[in-house]
């Protein structure tokens, strides 16, 4: 799909650049030809007063001075059959001048310039310039060469720029499909990220949601097992009755040892039924040890910018129903927007107590302005230009753990952000 992807904006960026740089080369070829018939022009309409008005010996000296100094060569044709200047043939331009009609006219090796003088007692002037093909392609070549490199570099950035938009579309669907992989391996508490385009998010939202339902599934299936091996108990204990009954105390004993036997295998049956996935449904972690971390991570840049952070954290373990990541990201998220939000200089505390009952709450304040809207933890919805997503990361991660947020303002008028985190399931805190 990368390559594919690639590939299309290639074609696309040929054709503009085609459209593009071809017509703006056939004008800098026109512009560089316009540029030396002007200046050859030029040349030749400062002789043409000069023409008119003195004789040819002072004219001679005139149109001498001029080719020594000018950078086209001028001829002057004058009536009759007298020529003045540099050498050059009486073309069929030159007769067509003399009639009155000032032209440029394509000639071997260039263009000549033809101006017509009138006012001579005996018939028409013409003086004549010459613009060599060289001198009217001159940068022509460098232009065009630029213009390809520029165009080569458009190409060139477009296609890494196609490659980075590529990534983004097939980076999270190759993770969503190694999560699907480690699915189907019993990883169920694997779950795909919510990266990528709208599209691929459904797609992992999907995944998820399977993932979820399929580690329910599985352990109400282990629950049930487990439920049907009990009730083999109750026959089990009534067989074992009647073989204490018997009289024969080789057959009670071969009997009783078989109903031990069977009770032993129903046992590790339920066993078996009731120990947890192997990857586990539920993610837990160690809270302190994460958010103390985290306030680790942070603390160098509030002393760059002179903030006051103050930390207070609960003594002793305290287990979470929220995987280790979840909860850095939640902290992150917390933390990310006091800097974001806050001037600097502004100060934050961060605290996680115990929840009664279980599971921990973290709190996060500062002394900044307060949050903008009170509907800042919908998804996308943000008062200060942000993305709206940080909240709302920390909304989801506390619902999954069966706990809530909870906005209100702190003492000095800042935000004050309560986060509820879940107690673990029995038996993995």
């Amino acid at each position: 799909m990368r390559a594919r992807l690639i590939l299309v904006v290639a074609a696309t960026t040929s054709l503009v650049l085609v459209a593009f740089l071809v017509p703006l080369a056939l004008l800098v070829r026109t512009a560089a030809e316009d540029r030396a018939v002007t200046g050859a022009l030029v040349q030749a309409q400062a002789l043409a007063p000069i023409v008119a008005t003195v004789d040819p010996a002072e004219l001679e000296l005139a149109v001498t001075h001029a080719n020594e100094q000018g950078h086209y060569p001028i001829t002057v044709f004058l009536p009759g059959s007298q020529v003045i200047g540099a050498p050059a043939a009486r073309s069929a331009a030159v007769e067509v001048a003399a009639s009155g009609r000032s032209l440029t006219a394509q000639a071997p090796g260039g263009r000549e310039i033809l101006l017509a003088v009138a006012g001579l007692s005996d018939g028409t002037a013409v003086i004549r310039t010459f613009v060599a093909d060289a001198e009217l392609h001159q940068g022509v070549a460098r232009a065009w060469s630029l213009l390809g490199l520029l165009g080569l570099g458009l190409m060139l950035v477009s296609m890494l720029v196609a490659h980075q938009l590529a990534r983004t579309i097939t980076r999270p669907l190759t993770a969503v499909a190694n999560v699907s992989h480690r699915l189907a391996q019993g990883d169920l508490g694997v779950r795909a990220g919510s990266t990528g385009p709208p599209e691929v998010r459904q797609v992992s939202a999907g995944l998820n949601l399977l993932a979820a339902r399929i580690g329910a599934l599985l352990v109400s299936e282990r629950e049930t097992v487990a439920d049907l091996s009990h009730r083999l108990r109750t026959p089990l204990t009534a067989l074992r009755i009647d073989a204490e009954s018997l009289r024969d105390r080789d057959d009670r004993e071969r009997i009783t040892a078989d109903l031990d036997a069977v009770e032993h295998t129903v046992d590790a049956i339920i066993q078996e039924a009731r120990r947890p996935v192997r990857y586990g449904v539920v993610a837990t972690c160690e809270a302190v040890g994460v958010v103390a971390e985290r306030v680790r991570f942070w603390s160098a840049l509030a002393d760059e910018e002179q903030r006051r952070m103050a930390v207070d954290l609960a003594s002793g373990p305290v287990p979470v129903r929220v995987g280790a990541n979840d909860l850095a990201a939640c902290v992150d998220a917390l933390l990310g927007n006091v800097f974001a939000h806050t001037p600097e200089g502004c100060g934050l505390a961060i605290a996680l107590q115990r929840r009664p009952g279980g599971g921990a709450v973290l709190i996060v304040g500062d002394d900044g302005p307060g949050l903008p809207d009170p509907r800042a933890l919908r998804r996308g919805s943000s008062g200060a230009g942000s993305t709206g997503l940080g909240l709302d990361i920390v909304h989801r991660i506390a619902a999954s753990s069966g706990g809530a947020v909870t906005l209100s303002r702190a003492p000095g008028g800042g935000a004050l952000i309560a986060v509820e985190l879940g107690t673990p399931p029995a038996g993995t805190a």
